[in-house]
């Protein structure tokens, strides 16, 4: 076991060498994988963020019912009436037109538009949330409730969450192919540094091999050294990804409070940051490993041909 942990060590330090004395290819293989890998992991963020955007919003559809604007309060009670004895609907709650000239008075721009108007333009209104989410029964009960007297519009709300729900898993799909395509990319650029690293030692790996060295004390240091470099690609698009969210976060901010909403950018967790290293490690190693595979299966130069077999 020892012997093992000293072959890997050595192994190790061979390929780390081999990377800092040629840092300037060093560093251009990991802004290419760098730059790679970041679009998949900004994707990814990206899209973690627009869940927690719309987690934060009602998934359940809900109609939104307008009063006629000269109704007045008598009005309102009897539909509130209504609406308790009406089964599709789950739960209710009135919205006065005072609070909804209210709330839009904080809107910015909108509070000197607000106060030049004679009287208050809003009607009164109900949200309310029926109890059977489908379209047949949300179209049914907004046809009975826009029949009653003194209801002017019915309007269905929230279906733009289920919208989103479904252009967000649309974007799931082809961020995973556009992952796999990268990673792809990954493991070829590692399979031709490495090939390009075998051609270089092949005098020192055909050496090796006549002194008896094994396949896996030749393959060792050259899968080290796709995997470091794949480390260091790793590191690349992390920064790139933090660089990125850095630079959208105030704009971002600044657009969410336009429209009153509470968004705060997520920047990636730690654990986020470690299986980005370690997949990128990981396919530098894989292509390490099938650059070395081939090399290893290709006849020794100078081999002599099989004899013929005296018996055919």
């Amino acid at each position: 076991m020892r012997n093992w942990l000293a072959q890997h060590r050595d192994a190790f330090g061979r390929a780390a060498r081999r990377l800092a004395g040629s840092p300037v290819s060093t560093l251009l293989a990991a802004a290419v994988i760098g730059i790679a890998l970041a679009l998949p992991a900004a994707g990814e963020v990206l899209l973690r963020n627009l869940l927690a955007l719309g987690s934060g919003v009602s998934g359940r559809p809900e109609l939104s019912v307008f009063l006629a604007t000269e109704a007045d309060k008598g009005d309102a009670a009897r539909i509130q009436a209504r609406l308790r004895r009406t089964e599709g609907a789950r739960s209710f709650r009135f919205v006065a037109r005072e609070q909804t000239l209210e709330r839009l008075r904080r809107t910015e721009g909108l509070a000197e538009v607000l106060d030049s108007l004679p009287h208050n333009p809003f009607p009164d209104a109900f949200v309310v949330e029926p109890a059977d989410a489908s379209e047949r029964s949300l179209a049914q009960l907004r046809e009975t409730i826009a029949a009653w007297p003194g209801v002017e519009h019915v309007q269905l709300d929230n279906a733009w969450v289920k919208r989103l729900a479904a252009l967000l898993g649309i974007a799931r799909g082809a961020l995973l192919a556009l992952g796999a395509l990268l990673a792809t990319a990954l493991v070829v650029i590692t399979f031709n540094t490495i090939r390009l690293q075998i051609l270089g030692q092949r005098d020192e790996i055909e050496l090796s091999r006549l002194l008896g060295a094994t396949d896996g004390f030749i393959r060792r240091p050259l899968c080290y050294f796709g995997a470091l470099q794949g480390l260091a690609g790793g590191a690349v698009a992390c920064l790139i990804v933090l660089g990125s969210l850095e630079a959208v976060r105030a704009p971002l901010t600044e657009l969410a409070g336009l429209y009153n909403l509470a968004f705060t950018l997520r920047d990636p967790t730690p654990g986020d940051a470690a299986a980005l290293l370690a997949a990128a490690a990981a396919l530098g190693w894989l292509g390490a490993w099938l650059s070395v595979s081939r090399h290893l299966r290709e006849p020794r130069a100078g081999a002599m041909p099989a004899a013929p077999d005296p018996t055919r």
